[in-house]
């Protein structure tokens, strides 16, 4: 598989088309289309999206010959036409025939719930600069000098409140 990365960016838009089985192999245990697209060394998500781009007759087509390349096939006693036509049933609503799917990585709704977060982020952070500039600018600017130690200055008695002392 040369496309691996390309499965996250598709979703689950096509889990029951890629998880649907396709028939019984001789060990007993079912077959899955996404089983049988890696088989086949195609990735898995990428064909499924292809198959979805194509006109129904196109899609089951393709399917029925990738069913059909399959060494030992589970389903080689019955119609691999009518079992790729029930498949590609299972793909999500298809796009119009000429119209290529549009591959985003957040729809509408996300990008507006991005913008609303952001805006009361930095609207929070503007208002808690301001009110830190506020307090700052109320309170009493510092001296040279000061450490913000608040001490008490004692002076000497004033001569005029001591009266065993005469003044000169």
């Amino acid at each position: 598989m040369t496309h691996a990365f390309f499965a996250g960016n598709i979703g689950s838009d096509f889990d029951a088309f890629l998880y649907a089985e396709i028939g019984e192999e001789k060990s007993g245990t079912m077959l899955s289309v996404i089983s049988t697209l890696a088989r086949l060394d195609l990735d898995p998500w990428q064909e499924a999206a292809q198959l979805d781009s194509l006109p129904d007759r196109n899609a089951t087509e393709r399917m029925a010959s990738l069913i059909a390349a399959l060494p030992d096939a589970p389903t080689a006693h019955r119609d691999s036409g009518t079992i790729a036509a029930r498949l590609i049933a299972l793909l999500p609503r298809r796009a119009p025939t000429n119209a290529q799917p549009r591959k985003t990585l957040l729809n509408a709704d996300e990008v507006t719930q991005f913008k609303a977060g952001t805006y009361m982020y930095v609207g929070l952070i503007l208002f808690m600069l301001a009110a830190q500039w506020i307090v700052n600018g109320t309170q009493p600017a510092a001296q040279a000098g000061d450490v913000g130690i608040s001490t008490p200055v004692i002076a000497a008695d004033p001569p005029h409140l001591n009266p065993g002392v005469s003044e000169k």
